[in-house]
């Protein structure tokens, strides 16, 4: 029999070798080893986790830890954390942890707001010897990196990310890419150049143009995707389709049999009520008919209500747009003929006549609820009004089953799927002079606005389309009352092209800053600067009253020259029909936007409403807004489900947002040689 080996210790006891050589190895000092870990995969655990898995590792998978603890911590929103960390990356790295290093570097520098940073690391990206994990985020960070603004690269990337994804994921990826086509406009769609390969980039862009061809008729609509359907049967869509459209398959008609109009019938807004109620009531009956807008033409509206014939032989003297300082005919037609994007919008023929019933209640006698509890007991299937905002804040607060066309907009508009928002604001227009204004190429534009919480609204609402659209800092300048510019028109001042930059974040900046503990508003990179006359302002969005106008015009020529080249637009507040050829001479070159109705489109409804009102045209807008109320109403649930849907009216081209606000694209007008003349 063999002898077992034996080890005999010190103290004479005796342990079998294998278990010698346990001991041994315990008592060594080293550590267990950590699992490996997978850069190029995902990162779902926690920053804590990967950070005790650093400390416990060995110098040869230690930078991969790393990289996972930041890609955690940026996802947990700790980005000081992660920007350390990422610094602290040891100098020699493999070439998988340097792609991964380049990778989290740009997805830090989005959750920092650091775009162009973002933009330059992706570019140095081999993106073949990326995974598949990691290709995702890479178009992900493209995605980010273009802060919601469309374009080819971004489409491209959504549609190379798309395999890549879960079913969830893709989901969000189909809904992203239709919101970047439909974000494209007539002249990127005819710009555009795909490679003879990108058949699912092809599918995409035939579905867009049958959308756009399509989407003002629901039925026609639903038939023209179900055969895009089969043509293409390998698209993401084809399975999956947009939110979107998807309701557009499942759209149904509201009911207007049953219509509560709210408005106030007692007490100063009365006179306003009265004016969309005969707007509403005219669509209605069928005096007032959508149709395609034709070139302008020389209207006559009445001098005074009782004049059965105009007077003047001046065919701006009443609103009428004048073709006689135009270009040639086919190339005047009006703005209110295309979209915001310039596509074609369809006429929209609302029913004439309608037998719809209209009961009218009165929101200066009860209390909101009790109206609304009160409509839905008599019947009605939708609701047009309240009309004053302190009514319309209420509306978010209760809750009807009822849809709901509200008149006006609270100051933060909630998402409620059966409320719509219709307003002529002042903001509505700004943000549409904003996309006017920076179509015709200027950069760097100047408000001027009354002092006071109107001009402070006007302005922000600019400011931050500019910045939508992909501006910088806008200016703003306040001026006093008529008796003020008076004085300084005297005295030999002029208006100079400076002023203080609009306070809106952007997205690029934070919104706040931490300093010793104490959170305040950040402020904007550029807050000190000041632009001047010969410096670097290119255009002036006036917001005046006429009187007001009569005087800024001439100030702004007398400090800067008349042939300055300024961009000089004005509002829609400047505007007062019947101004006489010295004034239109005076105004020469200003640009100025107005409602459809005022700006020509509909001579004959014009001179009807004038003589109505008595030539008060801030009542005849209010009784296009009525007009235009009733077109809604019988539309409510295209503008409610379809994105995109839109309509000619007479207070302009209406679209709806993802919070159903209904916005308003103007026609512009221009005083050219003593007459008014349309824009092209």
């Amino acid at each position: 029999m063999l002898s077992s080996l034996i080890v005999r210790t010190k103290s004479g006891r005796i342990i079998p070798v294998v278990l010698a050589a346990m001991l041994m190895a315990a008592c060594s000092g080293q550590a267990p080893q950590t699992p490996a870990a997978n850069i190029q995969a995902e990162a779902s655990a926690s920053s804590e986790y990967y950070l005790q898995q650093m400390q416990q590792s060995s110098d040869d998978n230690k930078a991969d830890w790393q990289l996972l603890a930041i890609r955690s911590l940026i996802r947990e929103g700790k980005l000081p954390q992660a920007a350390e960390l990422l610094g602290k990356l040891p100098q020699e790295l493999t070439d998988v942890q340097r792609q991964e290093q380049q990778l989290v570097s740009a997805e830090l520098s989005i959750a920092q707001k650091n775009m162009p940073n973002t933009s330059a690391i992706l570019a140095k990206l081999n993106v073949d010897s990326l995974s598949n994990s990691q290709k995702a985020r890479y178009y992900q960070a493209v995605i980010d990196a273009s802060q919601g603004k469309a374009s080819l690269p971004v489409i491209r990337a959504y549609i190379a990310q798309e395999p890549l994804l879960n079913d969830k994921q893709r989901l969000q990826n189909i809904n992203g890419t239709w919101a970047a086509l439909t974000q494209l406009t007539q002249a990127d769609l005819n710009s555009l150049v795909i490679n003879a390969d990108e058949n699912i980039l092809q599918g995409w862009l035939d579905l867009l143009r049958l959308y756009q061809d399509n989407k003002q008729d629901p039925s026609l609509l639903k038939a023209a995707i179900k055969d895009w359907q089969t043509r293409y049967p390998n698209n993401p869509a084809s399975k999956v389709l947009p939110t979107a459209l998807d309701n557009v398959l499942n759209f149904k008609q509201a009911s207007t049999s049953s219509v509560a109009l709210l408005l106030p019938l007692n007490g100063q807004a009365q006179v306003f009520a009265n004016a969309i109620q005969a707007g509403f009531n005219a669509a209605k009956n069928g005096v007032i008919t959508q149709s395609a807008p034709s070139q302008p033409q020389p209207a006559a509206a009445p001098d005074d209500a009782n004049a059965a014939q105009p007077t003047s032989t001046d065919p701006n003297a009443n609103g009428a747009v004048s073709t006689s300082g135009a270009a040639p005919v086919a190339e005047a037609t009006p703005a209110a003929q295309t979209d915001a994007d310039g596509m074609p919008v369809a006429p929209i023929v609302p029913p004439s006549a309608s037998n719809a019933q209209i009961k009218v209640y009165d929101t200066s006698s009860q209390p909101l609820p009790a109206l609304l509890a009160q409509a839905k007991q008599d019947g009605a299937t939708l609701v047009v009004g309240p009309l004053l905002k302190e009514n319309v804040d209420q509306l978010s607060a209760g809750s009807t089953p009822l849809n709901v066309l509200a008149l006006n907009q609270p100051e933060q508009v909630q998402n409620n799927p059966n409320i719509c928002y219709f307003a002529l604001s002042p903001e509505n227009e700004a943000r549409d002079a904003a996309k006017h204004i920076w179509e015709q190429g200027k950069r760097t534009p100047l408000i001027l606005t009354p002092r006071g919480s109107l001009g402070d609204r006007v302005a922000k609402a600019f400011a931050q389309e500019w910045q939508q659209l992909g501006g910088s800092t806008v200016l703003q300048q306040g001026f006093g009352s008529t008796g003020e510019l008076r004085q300084s028109i005297n005295g030999g001042t002029g208006i100079r092209m400076t002023g203080q930059p609009v306070m809106v974040a952007s997205a690029s900046q934070p919104q706040s800053v931490t300093i010793a503990g104490l959170t305040i508003p950040a402020p904007p990179a550029d807050a000190g600067a000041v632009s001047t006359s010969n410096g670097k302002v290119d255009a002036v969005y006036i917001i005046a009253t006429p009187a007001e106008l009569t005087l800024i015009k001439p100030m702004i020529d007398l400090a800067n020259g008349s042939h300055s080249g300024l961009g000089l637009y004005a509002s829609s507040r400047s505007y007062q029909a019947g101004s006489g050829p010295d004034f239109r001479l005076e105004m020469d070159g200003l640009q100025f936007s107005d409602i459809p109705l005022l700006a020509g489109s509909n001579p004959a409804l014009l001179q009807q409403a004038a003589s109505q009102f008595k030539n008060d045209y801030s009542l005849v807008r209010l009784y296009a807004m009525g007009a235009d109320a009733w077109v809604l109403a019988n539309h409510f649930s295209q503008m409610r489900q379809i994105g995109g849907f839109q309509l000619n009216g007479s207070t302009g081209v209406l679209s709806a947002d993802s919070n159903c606000v209904i916005n308003r694209k103007l026609p512009w007008l221009q005083y050219r040689a003593g007459s008014i003349v349309p824009m092209q």
